[in-house]
């Protein structure tokens, strides 16, 4: 098979022009999207790529086109809470024992969104905290703080 090796991304759907060819999505997981090097396979072979800086992949990257084809990104949905706390007090301590747990977080508007987790769902009912389960596609990797810290 054929590996066609790309040193980033030619653009992301949002602003590229596929006209009439046929766009194909490669799917990957979100924690892919923090790799330096991945190798993804398609119907035009293999497509390594590799980013010597600090640029990542992102849904909707547009890694190979043609004239009849465009080969996209396509990120598959983590299953996350989306957690909506009632107040800045609700917040604080839902923010203390998710980081004491050591879960990446992110943000979204008012939200706070984790990867699902039978405990973490314990936590919330536990604490009577509004959330849901949602199926969603995240545009960043969920990565852990890389700040060293002890627990004295």
């Amino acid at each position: 098979m054929t590996l066609r090796t790309i040193p980033a991304p030619l653009g992301n759907l949002d602003r590229f022009d596929v006209g009439a060819r046929r766009v194909e999505r490669v799917v990957v997981r979100s924690d892919d999207l923090a790799k330096r090097v991945l190798r993804l396979e398609s119907s035009v072979g293999e497509i390594g790529i590799r980013f010597d800086d600090e640029r990542r992949l992102r849904d909707g990257d547009v890694l190979y086109a043609d004239e009849n084809l465009v080969v996209i990104v396509g990120v598959e949905a983590d299953e996350l809470f989306v957690i909506r706390p009632r107040d800045i007090g609700q917040a604080l301590a839902i923010g203390h024992a998710l980081g004491n747990r050591h879960l990446p977080a992110q943000f979204d508007g008012d939200a706070i969104l984790v990867r699902y987790d039978p405990l973490v769902e314990a936590l919330l009912r536990e604490q009577n905290v509004p959330f849901s389960r949602e199926a969603r596609v995240v545009a960043e990797p969920f990565r852990h703080a890389h700040a060293p810290h002890g627990h004295e």
